[in-house]
């Protein structure tokens, strides 16, 4: 994890984003706030979007707490790096207990991973956790609805009968170049869905498999981060021709260690994509089984797989839950077939 960020003489960082000084922190935290309303947060490796609808006096006081609350995140997960590190399947990870809010979110989120003895370290939900604490500050019925976008992993608020549209892309490289989403689909406050994550060996976190984007929605940002990693890194095939390299030769300060993590992917057959996807999908419904996801899409050099028992990512309604039987998860989400993974609202 970083702790810094360049940033030229006259105030903008290496995108080209322009921030006050009346956006800066005492901790170094920057903020600017967009032209729709939208505002950034921004500290470190930290990059959080934040928007919402309602009582306008509300919102600005909520995005002021948050401000306040986001100033101390950094801080607070740096000090309690060792913790946050540690593979919770390990004996030493049987006695991690750190002390902040964020962090033990984040152990919550991803202990469960580890009870089959899976390698798995808190690290894996951190950027979903970051998001669902600043998003309770907007839990106040004067609000709509709200979301906090922590580079793709996000959180929401949503109002009785408010919903959000969110567009998604298959790869997420073509999402930073701007490219028009591949499908929409919409959650309602009714789903019960509140969290969105992204997982990838394409995207700004490294992955075990080869997966060009799995998307979970969850009951939370912090249970959809840690679901998403773990299916994303299912989602694999022997094919000598992917590169891979150990973790921390590509990041020296990776929790991964020298577990190899995937750098290139070559063009593969389509008998393989599909049995690549295949171990992701039964990943995949071994989570939403389990109550630690609601749905998920996963997406391999064009073709895809969702999982939500005789459906594809869509319209959700009628409930998604933390603790819920099997049988209940085909009730859970209506969803229309749409377009794959990695999303952009």
């Amino acid at each position: 994890m970083s702790t810094g960020a360049s940033r030229s003489a006259d105030g903008r960082d290496a995108s080209g984003t322009h921030f006050t000084n009346e956006g800066l922190s005492p901790g170094g935290a920057r903020r600017r706030r967009f032209a729709d309303g939208r505002w950034h947060f921004q500290h470190g490796p930290i990059d959080c979007v934040i928007g919402a609808d309602g009582d306008r006096n509300a919102i600005d006081g909520a995005v002021e707490r948050a401000w306040v609350r986001f100033g101390g995140v950094l801080g607070e997960l740096v000090a309690e790096l060792p913790w946050l590190r540690t593979d919770l399947a390990s004996p030493e990870g049987g006695a991690v207990a750190p002390k902040g809010s964020i962090a033990l979110r984040m152990v919550a989120a991803c202990r469960a991973h580890a009870a089959d003895g899976r390698f798995i370290t808190a690290m894996a939900a951190v950027a979903g956790s970051v998001a669902e604490e600043l998003i309770a500050v907007f839990d106040d019925p004067r609000i709509v609805r709200a979301y906090v976008n922590n580079g793709g992993d996000i959180a929401l608020h949503l109002g009785a009968g408010a919903s959000f549209e969110i567009g998604i892309v298959a790869n997420p490289e073509r999402a930073r170049g701007g490219s028009a989403p591949d499908g929409r689909f919409r959650i309602d406050a009714a789903s019960g869905v509140r969290g969105i994550a992204t997982s990838g060996w394409r995207g700004r976190s490294l992955s075990l498999g080869i997966a060009d984007s799995v998307t979970v929605l969850a009951a939370t940002a912090s249970a959809a981060d840690a679901a998403a990693t773990v299916i994303a890194n299912a989602v694999d095939a022997d094919d000598p021709r992917i590169r891979r390299a150990p973790a921390r030769s590509v990041r020296d300060d990776s929790d991964l260690g020298e577990r190899l993590v995937t750098r290139d992917v070559p063009v593969l057959d389509p008998t393989t994509v599909a049995r690549a996807l295949a171990a992701g999908a039964a990943e995949a419904q071994v989570q939403i089984d389990a109550g630690r996801a609601c749905a998920a899409a996963l997406c391999l050099q064009g073709q895809v797989r969702t999982c939500e028992e005789g459906a594809a990512f869509g319209t959700l309604a009628n409930g998604c839950h933390e603790a819920r039987r099997p049988a209940e998860a085909s009730r859970a989400a209506t969803l229309r077939p749409l377009a794959p993974p990695s999303m952009r609202m």
